[in-house]
């Protein structure tokens, strides 16, 4: 005996929020948006943290014995490099979440 798990559970009858309560109904998921959200805004914070505290605070001393354009590498991240990092990392977002409002259906 077989059974047709879309004859027997209506898209209103599903309990709880596993993965196929979310893919019989049609109805958005909220907390997989939410948490994808957040899980971006974490990884870009992290970069955005490691290139602007770590790269151009904390680590600027081995970082000048490289130079870029005739500046000290640690210098450069400090004042140039972290704006740069900041840019990208807004485009980034951008693009992603666009993909993200896409997969979830949010306008």
């Amino acid at each position: 005996m077989r059974l047709d798990i879309q004859q027997t559970l209506a898209p209103w009858e599903c309990i709880g929020r596993g993965v196929l309560c979310r893919l019989l109904s049609n109805q958005p998921d909220p907390a997989g948006y939410w948490r994808a959200n957040l899980r971006l805004m974490a990884i870009l914070l992290a970069v955005w943290f490691v290139c602007s505290y770590v790269l151009g605070i904390f680590l600027v001393e081995p970082l000048n014995g490289a130079r870029i354009g005739g500046f000290p590498l640690g210098f450069w991240f400090a004042h140039q490099g972290s704006i740069y990092v900041f840019v990208v990392l807004i485009l980034v977002y951008a693009a992603v979440m666009d993909r993200l409002d896409r997969r979830y259906g949010v306008d």
